[in-house]
């Protein structure tokens, strides 16, 4: 862990600074673990939320920094709390005894090295339940391999196609180069889904996500064409349109409104039309501010 954090380069910024000593990189963390929120969480797609919830354990700071982020004030780092290894040990542990489905690890990317450990130690001590990986999909294939056999679920993100749109909206020229690697990486670790025959519940698989954006269904279009054609039904599909203008974008051409009905609609009717069988799709009043969890310290 210590050589990664000395001069890290675990996503694909390669910011090559030495968070042992307090130096921060793109995603503005150094070595010291920072949460914003551990809790249930009711919201994620059915087999992952079920009728308990999922352990959510929401990290600081991000390595995308997407300008439309629904969750600014983690990922730029301004809310959260430090704690230890041992703490998230113990936050796991504790999840899993007030009923979480699994433990759900949002925005991890640039604290994989200690979430590993935390892993391992909380298997040692009885964690039990599936493990979620839950990404903006901005990863380095090499870094997914420390998580082999430690998560069960990989949710990532494939946002965009387009390298003009990704350095638009997320300063990622490269996005899909990375997050296409990463994705056929996760897929080669955890296989094809696996669910429990009674509750329905995922246990093992991908579930890929993707936001439409107001304006953008021709990219739409191009990514789950790439997901059908290169993974079949291999994964799950998750077509959103819960994207929210917050103040912050306003400014920003066609983010300053919500997707339309017209433009969901037409992006279900292609989905259908390629042959995407397996995948889930949302309602309209997704599309909201009441939906984005209070990031107070709860549960660290």
């Amino acid at each position: 862990m210590e050589a990664l954090m000395k001069d890290c380069m675990i996503c694909p910024r390669k910011c090559h600074v030495n968070r042992l000593e307090g130096g921060k990189g793109y995603c503005g963390q150094t070595a010291q673990l920072f949460a914003a929120r551990a809790a249930l969480h009711y919201w994620e797609e059915p087999c992952l939320s079920g009728t308990r919830g999922s352990g959510t354990v929401f990290f600081s700071g991000c390595n995308l920094k997407c300008i439309f982020c629904q969750n600014h004030n983690i990922a730029l780092g301004r809310a959260g709390n430090i704690i230890s290894i041992e703490r998230l040990v113990q936050i796991f542990l504790e999840l899993q005894e007030q009923g979480a489905h699994n433990i759900n690890l949002v925005t991890a990317t640039h604290f994989v090295p200690q979430v590993c450990c935390a892993l391992r130690q909380a298997k040692a001590q009885g964690l039990a339940i599936p493990v979620v990986y839950n990404t903006g999909g901005y990863e380095e294939v090499g870094i997914l391999k420390l998580l082999a056999g430690l998560v069960d679920i990989y949710l990532p993100d494939l946002k965009y196609f387009s390298s003009e749109l990704s350095e638009r909206y997320s300063h990622a020229t490269n996005y899909f180069e990375k997050a296409s690697s990463a994705l056929a990486e996760m897929v080669r670790q955890v296989g094809r889904p696996v669910f429990d025959e009674t509750t329905g519940l995922m246990k093992r698989g991908v579930i890929v996500r993707h936001l439409i954006l107001p304006g953008e269904t021709k990219d739409s279009k191009k990514v789950l064409r790439y997901l059908h054609e290169s993974y079949g039904n291999d994964i799950y599909v998750s077509i959103m349109n819960q994207y929210t203008p917050l103040p912050h974008v306003a400014q920003h051409h066609n983010l300053n409104r919500r997707v339309s009905q017209e433009e969901y609609d037409r992006i279900l009717t292609f989905a259908d039309r390629i042959g995407i069988e397996r995948g889930f799709c949302q309602e309209n009043e997704t599309a909201s501010e009441s939906f984005i969890p209070e990031f107070d310290g709860t549960g660290l």
